[in-house]
């Protein structure tokens, strides 16, 4: 990792004593669950969902995933100890009340509230899950404005900030995202506080750009370990109690010690399913322990669990629906098997 300023330096150490006062010294790996892979906008110029075809209105959207397979990934979570980052996926997909079916559900099978982020929605809506929504996440991905509005052309940040006042008055929680690097500069940082200040804010995904192909981002940077960490560290001084989850992709392990010294809580932005006990997955573990963080569960070893029983168990859900999460289930399951048998062949 390239070598830092001795002002970020003494940044990250600042904010790593403000995290120890506030919070066990402890992480954890939190997993995004999408409910589909195209969005009705696709045009922010960073999101790989703006380099997929438009589908014509009466075709089948191929790109939704069955709710047997997120039920199956919901049950993944619990059992190997993964917080659900957020309920999410493209604007539009599905009917709201359909949304909010699914999200219930899901609450089910994890036992705890699930955070959402569906785009910027009206009062009405939101009330649809009030009961079963920990919070709402607002993906204004940045707090430079006029930025925002050039990166996200059909996204503009204000529903948002109206959508934050209407949860302050249902009593639910509010969350942003932040992608460092979409040409943001430390003077906005003044902003980020305003924003976090003014709606309550008590969640934050920070995380670093990923130049997907085929996007206006395609040939830019990533933002640096010590960018990261800045803002990180920045926001943890600021606002000592706030949760903060770092994103991070599979080129990118070596800073994750780094960010959670400059005070993050959790990591995110990494496929383990496929990466189950692979390289990655336990230098993630390893960077957790470098950090002086208790990884708390496991994404590195199966669990020695009865999944059938586990299945049988959400009484909630119809036969046929728990006969098919069990059929995903069992797909997932075979792919984290084959992830740690390639890595026990490449070693023998």
């Amino acid at each position: 990792m390239e070598s830092m300023s001795e002002e970020t330096k003494n940044l990250v150490a600042e904010a790593g004593k403000v995290y120890t006062e506030h919070f066990p010294l402890t992480t954890c790996f939190e997993r995004a669950i999408f409910f589909s892979w195209s969005c009705a906008i696709k045009d922010c110029t960073f999101c790989y969902m703006s380099t997929q075809e438009k589908r014509n209105k009466n075709d089948a959207d191929k790109s939704l995933r069955s709710e047997a397979s997120m039920y199956a990934e919901a049950l993944l979570c619990k059992v190997f100890g993964w917080d659900i980052g957020f309920y999410t996926g493209g604007i539009g997909a599905r009917p709201f009340p359909k949304h909010a079916e699914i999200v219930k559900n899901i609450r089910g099978i994890v036992g705890k509230k699930v955070w959402i982020s569906l785009g910027a929605l009206p009062r009405n809506v939101l009330e649809l899950f009030k009961d079963d929504a920990a919070g709402v996440v607002g993906s204004i991905e940045t707090i430079n404005w006029v930025l925002q509005k050039k990166v996200c052309p059909s996204k503009p940040y204000q529903p948002y900030l109206k959508m934050f006042e209407y949860a302050q008055d249902l009593g639910l929680p509010t969350a942003i995202t932040f992608i460092v690097g979409l040409g943001e500069t430390h003077a906005d940082l003044a902003n980020l506080k305003k924003v976090i200040q003014d709606y309550g804010v008590e969640k934050i995904h920070m995380y670093g750009l990923i130049p997907h192909p085929g996007t206006e981002f395609a040939g830019a940077a990533a933002p640096s370990a010590e960018e990261q960490a800045w803002w990180i560290a920045q926001t943890r001084i600021a606002f000592p109690q706030i949760d903060i989850q770092c994103g991070i992709w599979t080129d990118r392990m070596e800073r994750i010690s780094l960010l959670l010294q400059a005070g993050a809580n959790s990591i995110s932005k990494f496929p383990i399913v496929r990466k189950f006990g692979g390289p990655e997955a336990k230098a993630i573990e390893a960077e957790a322990a470098k950090a002086g963080r208790e990884f708390t569960g496991t994404l590195t070893k199966m669990r020695d669990v009865d999944w059938g029983a586990e299945v049988s168990g959400l009484t909630f859900l119809d036969d046929e629906m728990r006969v098919s999460v069990k059929l995903k289930l069992d797909i997932y399951l075979k792919q984290m098997n084959k992830s740690i048998n390639r890595i026990a062949i490449v070693k023998g």
